[in-house]
């Protein structure tokens, strides 16, 4: 691993301990700020030099604490990889650029894996949705699934209750590829054939609701297409990651119209239209939806 990989490490995530880590916007402004020095790269970061760049006491003596855990992050890294876990970090050259798109204050400093980490590489569609389905619902997250595979594409999506866990084994059971961002500790998640399980920022991390909302976002900025089974109004993950997909662009979103005021919503929202499960998710285009329900473009705009 890089030095620069390894103080990214050191800087944005636990490594197992209490210690707090710097947030993705001030790593952001001490990369600048080093950036801009002569010094960078240059010899030992310390309080002094720390302060030079602005810093007040208290900042520069976090940096520095942080930065002195190397024999921490060895043991971190050798006990993952006792458990089958590798690590990439973003400035590793097998990140995936789908994930850089989202800049560094939502890209993860580092994705911990346990699988095939080639399959970041591969073509991907996300699907997204609801943990109580509906039957018809259920069908759509199905079909999505064996689609998947039936075309070559990854599925991505979270492993939890309802869509996600219909979908991925639909896909699995299919002969496809899986790739499931958790919002828990990948030792919940043991290594299973053609299913790549990714955590943001450690290994070993629990559940939180503020991991499961960014793990939504990693879902729907991976997927070339983000495909929504069902979603509730306002509420949920679903919906908040849709949202925050719509507003950045991240991938094409698809909402299942299965006649439900959030899925009229999330139309209203600029989510394009799916009366059913397409033909083809390679074919799939926005705006091109006509071809499965008879209507025309210009009525759809309307």
């Amino acid at each position: 691993m890089r030095p620069a990989e390894e103080g990214l490490l050191l800087l944005c995530c636990a490594l197992g301990t209490q210690d707090v880590p710097l947030t993705p916007a001030q790593y952001r402004t001490l990369a600048r700020r080093v950036r801009q020095t002569c010094q960078a790269g240059d010899g030992e970061v310390t309080p002094a030099y720390l302060r030079a760049l602005g810093y007040p006491e208290a900042a520069a003596l976090q940096i520095t604490a942080l930065l002195d855990r190397t024999d921490t992050l060895h043991r971190y890294l050798e006990a993952a990889a006792a458990q089958g876990i590798t690590v990439l970090t973003r400035l590793s050259d097998g990140f995936p650029a789908r994930l850089r798109r989202m800049g560094e204050t939502e890209c993860p400093p580092a994705l911990f894996c346990r699988g095939d980490t080639a399959l970041l590489g591969t073509r991907c569609v996300a699907l997204v949705g609801s943990r109580q389905l509906r039957p018809d619902n259920r069908r759509f997250a199905v079909q999505a699934g064996k689609l998947a595979a039936a075309e070559g594409f990854t599925l991505v999506s979270g492993g939890a209750a309802g869509a996600d866990t219909a979908a991925q084994e639909a896909c699995l059971a299919a002969g496809g590829r899986v790739i499931c961002f958790v919002p828990d500790s990948l030792l919940d998640h043991p290594a299973r054939q053609n299913v790549l399980y990714c955590s943001a920022g450690g290994y070993e991390l629990p559940f939180s609701t503020p991991r499961a909302l960014a793990r939504n976002c990693l879902i729907h900025a991976m997927g070339e297409k983000t495909l929504v089974a069902q979603c509730a109004e306002g509420t949920g993950g679903t919906w908040s990651g849709s949202q925050w997909n719509l507003r950045r662009g991240m991938s094409e979103l698809y909402v299942f119209d299965d006649g439900s005021a959030a899925s009229a919503a999330l139309q209203s929202c600029g989510a394009e239209r799916l009366p059913d499960i397409p033909a083809s998710l390679a074919l799939l285009r926005p705006f091109q939806l006509s071809i499965f329900d008879g209507k025309s473009d210009e009525k759809r705009k309307k």
